[in-house]
């Protein structure tokens, strides 16, 4: 059964949001730092001046009460920072529902719209806008990058969530892409089998990548239209395992790092001084087809589409 729906269009203003609290608990290796030097060395998207401005505006706290940046933290401690409310960058405030039953909600992802919080993003995200259609329990089964379109899943309550869960672990749940990459692969099919683990980059402090000894990762890639003038081709990706970033790490580490791409260059490795980081967008990456089995049926199998963008179809 193949599925498809319309598309859901939501203002977002310019306004402030509601302001959050970042509650971290402190671990073993950071026992007896100032707190000064755990933010400034956890948190790298704030220098220690500004670190300094949100500890003498009293905004970072241990049990309800406002610390200097000279405290000392120590192991199991909670730390709270109170971030004041800030205007977040503009997104594409949209979604197209592709499928929907009582367990899970599948829609049609834009591009730089990030899924969940972070990196400055807070309710300009997907999972926000999901959930002021659809209501509060909805969480994502997998994660799309902020710059990938198309298909992601919505589980709408704690058993479809379990259930969804063993689906992608015992890999009943299929993942299809379509990325636009660099160069011509000589061989139609082939599969890439690369661990991928973190690495240190000093613009987020470390980044996921290719790195031996690190969690084993396989991708299957058939190309599907090749344009030698242009020097790039189109390929489909079907992932078995899900890692964060996984078909662009790949497909460098291959040779063919996908079109646009600011970050992962060849070798499935971040561009060496390199100063993108991973929300920002300019790739040709979609999540194309997702099938999966109905949680009250399992022995049927539903296919959400969502059409790809014109640079990713296939004119051949």
């Amino acid at each position: 059964m193949q599925c498809s729906g319309g598309w859901y269009w939501l203002h977002r203003s310019t306004e402030l949001n509601t302001g959050y609290t970042y509650r971290d608990t402190i671990q073993r290796e950071h026992h007896g730092w100032t707190a000064l030097d755990y933010y400034s060395s956890v948190y790298k998207h704030s220098s220690v001046e500004e670190w300094q401005q949100e500890f003498a505006g009293g905004n970072v706290t241990v049990a309800g009460s406002p610390i200097l940046s000279e405290f000392i933290i120590s192991t199991g401690m909670q730390l709270e920072w109170h971030r004041a409310p800030w205007v977040e960058p503009e997104v594409t405030a949209t979604f197209e529902e592709l499928y929907e039953d009582d367990s899970v909600l599948i829609v049609h992802k834009p591009e730089g719209l990030p899924v969940l919080p972070g990196g400055g993003f807070l309710q300009h995200t997907l999972l926000h806008l999901v959930r002021e259609q659809h209501g509060e329990m909805l969480s994502p089964v997998h994660r799309l990058g902020r710059g990938t379109t198309g298909a992601i899943m919505f589980t709408k309550n704690k058993a479809a969530a379990e259930y969804y869960g063993t689906a992608m672990r015992d890999r009943t749940l299929q993942k299809i892409y379509l990325a636009m990459v660099q160069g011509v692969p000589e061989e139609r099919e082939f599969t890439v089998d690369s661990p991928i683990g973190l690495v240190p980059y000093p613009p987020v402090g470390e980044l996921h990548a290719s790195k031996p000894g690190g969690k084993s990762s396989t991708s299957h890639v058939t190309v599907l239209q090749r344009y030698p003038d242009r020097d790039c081709s189109l390929v489909q990706v079907e992932i078995p395992t899900g890692r964060p970033h996984q078909i662009r790490i790949h497909m460098g580490f291959a040779g063919h790092p996908l079109v646009g791409d600011p970050l992962y260059t060849a070798g499935g490795l971040p561009i060496a001084g390199g100063t993108a980081v991973p929300g920002d967008c300019g790739y040709f990456l979609h999540s194309w087809k997702l099938t999966f089995p109905l949680l009250q049926q399992p022995s049927q199998t539903i296919t959400a589409i969502a059409p790809p963008p014109a640079a990713l179809q296939n004119h051949g």
